[in-house]
């Protein structure tokens, strides 16, 4: 059973047991099954889970220089069983920063958070500082949103006897319920496709619009995909805006060309749950001139009980974002 299956079931009961389970997707906040449409959008915001990374706290003073990274793996581990979170890997945080020569720690701020966001698709990010005050051990955790940049602070005291774990284990707690209690602040909020067209069909007035081909080639895990999910999404916003959209069996010739790549592949299992990477890299360019008018680049991640649909999903929510940076500079 696919996202718009699932979405038109006739059975509320049935509709209700699979948003419980947690199934999360895009099309969960757009379409609404017959006889329930309000209530399956407020059950599918509540099943929506997020996906966080927690960079190594920062520790410089001598009595507990060591702990920073510790606390850090301790409260990824602990974070990664809560059920409404998917922790980034520590191997795969890593690489996407050392790719980038981007080092973060307990001075991670709410700009540098948008732009790791976009290289791991973690919706929050979780960093802070361990210190001594007073013989007491004190660890101040900071939980930042990579798409609103709202901030949010917890600490907790150690207490004669009460071990670095202990300390962690409390901390975690305190994350874990301001993610999961206040994501609505933290991650932005979700436009429908139409919402999001009439945005772009703002910016663009009254501007003359070009017709617009599309080539994206997708892989997913290595292997060629014949349905791309970023070309028919980007295609179809384009269309909707009002561009007149080329493609092979179109006798009209593009003014503008928009070519790249996109892949996808699986992150990690939650339950029943698969999480998926995606990235998209486009480049537009004017076809008379040979200009290039934009070159851009998404990551993002979902999440789906099908391997397959979520991967599809993560390159259908990147080409969304990815076009309404785009469309606007293609008539500029």
């Amino acid at each position: 059973m696919n996202h718009k299956q699932i979405m038109k079931t006739q059975n509320p009961f049935i509709l209700t047991l699979l948003l419980a389970a947690g199934l999360v997707t895009r099309a969960a906040g757009q379409t609404a099954a017959a006889g329930g449409s309000s209530t399956a959008a407020t059950n599918a915001t509540a099943a929506n889970v997020l996906t966080v990374a927690v960079f190594d706290f920062e520790s410089k003073d001598e009595a507990v220089r060591d702990l920073g990274p510790k606390v850090a793996t301790l409260i990824n581990a602990t974070l990664s069983a809560e059920p409404l979170l998917i922790t980034v890997e520590r191997a795969e945080l890593d690489k996407a920063l050392s790719e980038q020569e981007l080092g973060l720690s307990g001075t991670v701020s709410p700009d540098s958070a948008a732009k790791v966001g976009q290289l791991t698709g973690a919706k929050v990010l979780v960093t802070g500082r361990v210190f001594k005050a007073d013989d007491q051990t004190v660890i101040v955790a900071k939980i930042i949103g990579t798409e609103t940049s709202r901030v949010y602070g917890e600490v907790v005291t150690g207490k004669p006897g009460q071990t670095i774990t202990d300390l962690s284990a409390e901390l975690e707690k305190k994350i874990a319920a301001d993610v999961t209690q206040k994501g609505d602040t933290l991650v932005a909020k979700i436009e429908s496709r139409e919402d999001r067209a009439a945005k772009i069909k703002k910016q663009l007035g009254d501007k003359a619009l070009p017709a617009v081909s599309v080539k994206i080639p997708e892989q997913h895990l290595g292997q060629h995909v014949i349905d791309p999910a970023a070309q028919t999404e980007l295609s179809l916003i384009l269309q909707q805006c009002g561009f007149t959209v080329i493609d092979e069996h179109s006798t009209n010739k593009a003014a503008i060309e928009i070519t790249g790549e996109a892949f996808s592949e699986y992150g990690m299992s939650k339950g029943n749950l698969k999480s998926c990477r995606a990235r998209i890299e486009i480049k537009a360019h004017d076809v008379a001139s040979g200009k290039v008018l934009a070159i851009d680049r998404q990551t993002s991640v979902a999440v789906d009980l099908a391997e397959h649909i979520a991967a599809k999903s993560a390159l259908e929510n990147g080409a969304d974002v990815l076009a309404e940076r785009l469309l606007p500079k293609l008539v500029n």
